[in-house]
């Protein structure tokens, strides 16, 4: 039998800093929870991040998604983004600093994902959060004020910098207010705001497109409203607790009861230690790989349709704002799907990586049909296949479920969430260099063929993947332990490898 080295008192002050935060409202030794005020805890846990997190990660996708509706609007005219060549017959038309404007955004964000995580991680949550989503607001809304594509290369890469902590704190937020197996339904409920902005942005985009007066461009009004409601949501995020353990919603036996749940799944709350050893372990753990290769590779698309998306279909023969309205049944997929593919994998163990194989398939047959149906006058295959791109959000949706059930320790969730979104950053920068203008012609092959290989890729990584963690598993089954440490130890901020307890979600 195992017996685990090092496990001290849970009140230990010599120790305290180094442990979990959750040792403040309970002790080393589980409590029985009374189910009628679990649900009561969960419903207002619940409550409070749901809505406010789906708009936010909503608000994060649409500043950057709104770029592809304002080129059609103006901008890439009113900021020299469109170079025309009328030496050549026909004239030509590079689009390259469309694609790089779009493409930069995910540079800043790059540049900050690894500083900012770790800063939201060493601080209390509310006072990173809260100014840097305000920050994010008001650059957000400056970009109306750009007069040149030089000052649009700035300020997004600025953008993406201050909003590259956003995402990666949702991800741990989840994973340290929901158990495992509630953990898939609630990073979906967040994450499908990317489909319910594609609709309510286009929307949006669709009544700005009827404005034909005023003082400025329609595609600045466009900015500006994007900075007034992240503005607002700026303003929830200063209100958020560091942790289950301060949450000022609940009651202090509310509070006791939100962390006791937690106690099983050994996943942790929250430490604000950082610990080099985690970040030693989490450089040597092969299954940070592997969800980094499914993120890059999945989110490929999404920087080729969110900055070029409305301007592709345009090219089906239909009108500005046609093209706009398109963007519905991709994010009516992304709306549905994303929670449907949570809640099944809520409610049916270890279903999460063969769904994500499963997801894939849409979006390879969506890919080719677009490149190989005939694109005349208003077609409806290749607008069939555009929407079922749309299943890229199911996709990424339990890639972000994988990573963050499939950590423990409070540094290497940080790590994992910094990493996942990392790759998301080298998807979206190698998206739009798909598309080439010169090749509109033969239906952008290189982008068609590029999303069919990297969604390969993300097959293939995620068969690996469960091929790892299955056999983790039945070692760690095949292990004779003490199970009167499981309990002590669960709020020790170890890591998935140190502790044995752990079991990996499939």
């Amino acid at each position: 039998m195992i017996q685990l080295p090092g496990v001290g008192p849970a009140n230990d002050p010599a120790h305290l800093s180094d442990k979990d935060e959750a040792l403040a409202v309970v002790s080393d030794v589980a409590q029985e929870i009374d189910p009628v005020v679990g649900k009561r805890v969960l419903r207002k846990i619940d409550r409070y991040f749901m809505p406010a997190m789906l708009i936010g990660y909503g608000l994060v996708y649409y500043d950057k998604a709104i770029l592809g509706s304002a080129a059609l609007f103006g901008m890439t005219t009113d900021l020299q983004l469109k170079v025309v060549d009328n030496s050549t017959s026909p004239a030509t038309v590079d689009t390259s600093r469309l694609s790089w404007a779009t493409s930069i955004f995910y540079f800043g964000m790059l540049a900050g994902l690894y500083p900012m995580t770790f800063v939201s991680q060493r601080f209390n949550t509310r006072h990173v959060l809260g100014p840097v989503v305000l920050l994010w607001a008001i650059v957000c809304a400056a970009t109306a004020g750009v007069t040149s594509w030089q000052g649009l290369f700035v300020q997004r890469f600025f953008l993406g910098f201050i909003e590259s902590v956003i995402p990666t704190s949702f991800m741990t937020i989840v994973s340290g207010y929901y158990t495992q197996e509630e953990q898939a339904l609630r990073q979906a409920w967040w994450f499908s705001g990317t489909g319910w902005f594609t609709i309510i942005g286009g929307a949006l985009n669709y009544g700005f497109g009827q404005i034909t007066s005023g003082s400025l461009a329609r595609w600045q009004y466009i900015y500006i409203l994007a900075g007034a409601l992240t503005f607002l949501f700026g303003l929830w995020c200063c209100t958020i607790p560091n942790s289950p353990v301060s949450a000022w919603f609940l009651t202090p036996e509310e509070r006791m009861v939100a962390v006791e749940r937690l106690r099983k799944g050994q996943t942790g709350v929250r430490c604000q230690k950082i610990k080099f050893d985690q970040i030693k372990e989490s450089l040597a753990d092969v299954k940070i790989y592997l969800v980094a290769i499914m993120m890059a590779a999945a989110y490929t698309i999404n920087g080729a349709i969110s900055g070029f998306g409305p301007l592709i279909v345009s090219t089906f023969g239909y009108n500005t704002l046609e093209s706009i309205l398109f963007q519905f049944p991709v994010g009516g997929v992304c709306v549905i799907f994303i929670p449907l593919c949570g809640y099944i994998s809520t409610v049916v163990p270890n279903t999460r990586i063969p769904m994500l194989i499963a997801c894939c398939l849409p979006v390879i047959a969506g890919c080719v049909m677009i490149w190989k149906s005939h694109w005349g006058y208003q077609p409806a295959v290749p607008v069939i296949g555009y929407a079922l791109t749309g299943f890229f959000g199911p996709v990424v949706s339990l890639i972000i479920t994988l990573g963050a059930t499939n950590v423990a320790g409070a540094t290497k969730k940080t790590i994992m969430a910094a990493t996942v979104f990392v790759a998301y950053t080298v998807g979206n920068i190698i998206g739009p260099q798909l598309v080439k203008s010169n090749t509109k012609a033969q239906h952008y092959p290189e982008l068609w063929t590029g999303m069919v290989i990297c969604y390969s890729i993300t097959i293939t990584a995620a068969v690996a993947l469960y091929v790892v963690l299955w056999r983790e598993n039945k070692a760690r089954e095949a292990i004779e332990l003490d199970e009167v440490q499981r309990d002590k130890i669960a709020f020790d901020d170890l890591t998935d490898k140190q502790n044995p307890f752990f079991r990996y979600a499939l």
